[in-house]
């Protein structure tokens, strides 16, 4: 195999020396390593440098010799030789082009592993995070998984699960199919959790909605039963049909129709009713929130709270624990419209 040698002088990796060879005394110090590539590619470097960026060339570095020559010859091999190229002036410049990332980032990002280069891998891996294609997902993913690059795995992982259907279509999954089973396996496992962290936080949204509902039925059945509204009021007050459009119209049209329903309904008294039932519901559980039971005139509020302190049972942990929510959720809304109001 024929060897090409980079001149020093041409080679860009050594433009970036000026600096230190201005302060050495006797000038410019020789190269006394040799990094040798799979293209026969032989590149001359300062073991003083290979050895500062990256322990594993101190390593390699320290062996003592087994050969009687002098010469010491670093394989980089199983990557294009301009990556490697651009991996020696990544160790004396620590820095890397936009370009140089565009084309080998994929091999620089093993070659900072396996020489444990940090700086060089974390560069890496915010490049190819921010050129994720659903082409080519599926090679990074396995990359960053042998590379032990988290941050980089997990993206790839979410865009995976993002656009499952598109990877499923491409050469890099079908080659996973076919020789990798356990990253396949692992990949269909993280769908199916985040399928499952999705159902759970839709089912925690329609808890919260429902709870926001109901301690919005709660404020409209004390302002109904308080100061009357459109066309329900108290016995001795006219619903206030001229005023302004309530705040809340469809939840306190809502429990409008079902407070009507309930003072004309003949099913109510056998517990025949449905909408009834939800009435119950709603007075019981503005009597598990009211704190001011002298004066409040929402219906059954007393006999609710008198009642629930006789039978121990009919307030159970349910219950009390869908009135904390309640109760909660209703907090949580006052401070939202408060800062509302603020901004």
């Amino acid at each position: 195999m024929q060897t090409m040698t980079v001149s020093p002088i041409n080679f860009p990796a050594f433009r970036c020396l000026s600096d230190f060879t201005h302060q050495t005394s006797v000038g410019a110090p020789l190269p006394d390593v040799q990094i040798r590539t799979s293209g026969g590619l032989s590149i001359p470097a300062h073991s003083s440098i290979l050895a500062s960026v990256s322990p594993v060339l101190e390593n390699i570095l320290d062996r003592p010799r087994k050969r009687s020559t002098s010469e010491n010859i670093i394989p980089i091999l199983g990557v294009p030789c301009d990556s490697v190229v651009a991996f020696v002036r990544f160790l004396y410049s620590l820095r890397c082009t936009e370009e140089e990332m565009d084309n080998y980032g994929i091999h620089l990002l093993a070659l900072s592993h396996v020489f444990s280069v940090p700086q060089l891998k974390q560069r890496c891996t915010r490049a190819l995070s921010g050129r994720l294609t659903v082409e080519n997902v599926v090679d990074v993913l396995k990359l960053a998984r042998m590379c032990d690059a988290p941050d980089l795995y997990l993206k790839c992982m979410k865009l995976v699960s993002n656009e499952f259907k598109a990877v499923e279509n491409t050469e890099g999954w079908k080659f996973l199919q076919n020789h990798d089973p356990w990253l396949e396996l692992e990949i269909l496992q993280f769908l199916d959790e985040t399928e499952s962290r999705r159902k759970r936080r839709s089912k925690k949204r329609e808890e919260q909605n429902l709870y926001v509902q109901l301690s919005e039925a709660m404020e409209c059945l004390e302002h109904i039963c308080t100061e009357g509204c459109t066309s329900v009021g108290p016995y001795d007050k006219e619903p206030t049909k001229n005023r302004e459009p309530c705040s809340k119209f469809s939840t306190c049209h809502g429990v409008q129709l079902l407070i009507r329903h309930f003072a004309g309904c003949n099913k109510r008294v056998n517990g025949g009713c449905c909408r009834c039932k939800q009435m119950w519901q709603l007075l019981r559980l503005h009597s598990s929130m009211c704190d001011q039971t002298d004066c409040c005139r929402v219906p059954m509020c007393r006999q609710f709270k008198l009642r629930a302190q006789l039978d121990k049972k009919g307030d159970d942990a349910r219950w009390r624990l869908l009135v904390r929510r309640v109760m909660s959720a209703k907090a949580m809304s006052s401070l939202y419209l408060a800062k509302r109001r603020r901004e």
